[in-house]
């Protein structure tokens, strides 16, 4: 039996944020079964036993035996002498007495070895009795100490294989970002689906920006619709007219996002380079009042720039002859010769590409589980300009969000490696000030990552690692000196899962997407195993693998092993008031579904002195949870959840 109910090892703590499994066994395998004890071999006076005695007393009596012969034969021929008249009678009668008597005194030690022989083998006869009657009263006692400890072995056996094996791993107070670093698309479908799962189901809203081209977030929207949750899913570029992040910003900010878009193809630079394009893209809104659609902006800064023919924008309506003039003389001839050319160019040549972004906004039913991805069909460059976009304005709507309680918004950042360093700093900064939760995951360690990891109050990851550079800073990061275990389940299942590479997300906002499937689930913890074992590929797969067996393997810290780690495995390390702490956490969602995961920390089911009571989370009176609004219409993009 296990230790607690299921119920009692599988409800979620709201205060809490699970990023995975920890694999620990409290009882030992107590190995094969005590051997059944094994009866002696049956005694018994044989002839083997008896000949070799004979062959003694043969061999010891063969010269007294010849005397007896001899008598024998003298006693005869004492008879054939009376008889033939040869001796007289007296004679013969005298040496046949005589011969009787030798023969006689002879026989008689032969007599008494025979009979001697003879009460041995029954004196052997009772030994191997007694004997056997005692190995017998022996053996009664040894089948009864055998039963004994082979009911100790089989409670032993029912308690090991009962046991808990799986211990939830959940970040400590103060955390507020988790950096995760390497990592396979299967590993980053895990990771994402037990976190956002998790926080779903614990009453969080959940932002997935998915740059990593690979649908990792699929499993989760999967799981989203099987719960009642109706995931919105944006796919860009084809869903940039339904997205429109920056609805409400000033001229300031506005400016702000749009200059970090076109700084993705530069190498970071100082402040100064994007104050060039902060100025001019303040002076350019400036002209159409302070707000204006992307079409309208690039229009300007092809007016700016010199390029094409600026009548072709004035006959589409994209600028007034006011405007166009005001553009023109914005910064004088001579600044235009030197700098505004070249800076307003790239502007326009970057800017262009979200020239249909909000242009047709779709009313949407309110979700808890928002992802917005990136689409691999689209250029390298696009999808750099669509993810900085969605980043940098992400960003400046949690500037202007309320703070809530920690985690309560979730955001997961999936190919973050491909934002500039600057670019990430403000998420950061911006997700500390308001309380949002933040997952940073990087498939490589670029220097601006190196010097990102663990920054602040964040806890590191470690996943795969292809390359052999990257896996050397890991290495040093973690510690050669550490004593790690990976578990068999974690290996079987690693190698059992793989995202199809032509998978990819369902669009849930366009003109075409198909209706949403609400089933009447409700979104709870207790239908959350249920859920990732019907809905998921890692519920079936976890449980087809969890029957071959269990155990686990020493993992030594080294580069090399780090390159090999099973795609789901991950090494989690954070500080502690007493230290740094390290272990290997399995981020597969199906483990939640095995009988032997428990819900609560390793060191807490082992001490329950140590157990963390975290609060739930309480909804306001009004009805709402405080988030990050993403714009007024409810269309565009609405944190908001309304009760059920």
């Amino acid at each position: 039996m296990v230790d607690v109910t299921a119920r009692e090892t599988r409800l979620l703590q709201p205060g809490r944020v699970y990023v995975g499994w920890r694999y620990a066994q409290v009882h030992d395998d107590p190995g094969p079964p005590p051997k059944r004890p094994t009866p002696p071999e049956v005694e018994t006076v044989t002839p083997e036993w008896v000949m070799p005695k004979q062959r003694e007393d043969n061999l010891f009596n063969r010269p007294l035996k010849t005397v007896i012969g001899a008598a024998g034969v003298g006693a005869l021929l004492f008879v054939l002498l009376g008889a033939t008249g040869i001796l007289p009678w007296a004679f013969a009668a005298a040496g046949l007495v005589a011969c009787g008597v030798v023969a006689a005194i002879i026989a008689y030690p032969i007599w008494q070895g025979e009979k001697s022989l003879r009460a041995k083998a029954v004196e052997e006869r009772e030994r191997l009795e007694h004997r056997r009657e005692e190995r017998r009263r022996q053996l009664e006692a040894a089948h009864a100490e055998h039963a004994r400890a082979y009911r100790e072995w089989q409670h032993r056996r029912e308690v090991f294989e009962s046991q808990h094996e799986w211990y939830a791993v959940t970040l400590p107070q103060g955390v507020d970002r988790v950096d995760v670093a390497g990592g396979t698309l299967a590993g980053w479908s895990a990771m994402v689906t037990m976190m956002g799962a998790a926080r779903l189901a614990a009453g969080s809203q959940v932002t997935v920006l998915d740059l990593s081209e690979g649908a990792v977030a699929r499993e989760l929207t999967e799981l989203g619709n099987d719960q009642g949750e109706r995931p919105q899913v944006w796919v860009l570029p084809s869903d940039l007219p339904q997205l429109d992040l920056t609805h409400g910003l000033g001229s300031e900010e506005l400016a702000d996002v749009l200059s970090l878009v076109v700084s993705v193809s530069e190498e970071q630079g100082s402040a100064r380079d994007l104050s060039f394009d902060n100025a001019i893209l303040e002076r350019v809104l400036g002209v159409f009042g302070g707000r204006a659609p992307i079409p309208r902006i690039t229009a300007a800064l092809r007016a700016l720039a010199q390029v094409g023919d600026p009548r072709d924008d004035l006959r589409a309506g994209l600028l007034t002859d006011e405007q166009l003039s005001k553009i023109t003389t914005m910064f004088g001839r001579g600044a235009a010769d030197r700098v505004v050319i070249e800076r307003a160019w790239a502007l326009e040549s970057q800017l262009r590409k979200l020239e249909k972004l909000g242009s047709s906004p779709t009313l949407m039913p309110p979700s808890r589980l928002r992802v917005i991805a990136t689409d691999r069909r689209a250029g390298v460059l696009t999808n750099r300009v669509l993810g900085t976009y969605v980043t940098a304005a992400l960003t400046h709507v949690l500037r202007n969000s309320p703070q809530g309680k920690p985690w309560e918004h979730t955001l997961l950042v999936c190919g973050a490696e491909k934002l500039r360093g600057d670019v990430i700093d403000r998420l950061i900064d911006s997700c500390e000030a308001t309380s949002t939760g933040l997952v940073l995951m990087y498939r490589s360690i670029g220097p601006h990552v190196k010097e990102r990891l663990g920054r602040g109050h964040a806890a590191v990851g470690f996943m795969r690692l292809g390359n052999a550079e990257d896996a050397r800073i890991a290495a040093e990061h973690i510690g050669a000196e550490q004593k790690l275990e990976v578990a068999e389940l974690t290996e079987k299942v690693g190698d059992a899962v793989s995202l199809d590479k032509d998978d990819s997300y369902v669009s849930t906002v366009g003109p075409s997407a198909p209706l949403p499937v609400f089933n009447g689930n409700e979104p709870t913890d207790a239908a959350l195993p249920d859920g990732i074992g019907r809905a998921t590929a890692w519920g079936e797969s976890t449980s087809a693998a969890a029957e071959a067996g269990k155990g686990a393997r020493e993992l030594a810290v080294d580069p090399q092993e780090l390159q090999q780690l099973p795609p789901t495995a991950m090494i989690f390390t954070h500080a502690e008031t007493s230290g740094r702490r390290i272990l290997v956490v399995d981020a597969n969602p199906g483990i939640m579904t095995l009988p032997t995961a428990n819900i609560q920390e390793y060191e807490e089911a082992t001490d329950p002195s140590r157990a963390r009571h975290a609060k739930p989370d309480v909804m306001p009176d009004d009805g709402t949870r405080p988030g990050p609004n993403l714009g007024p219409p409810p269309e565009r993009l609405d944190f908001r959840k309304k009760k059920r």
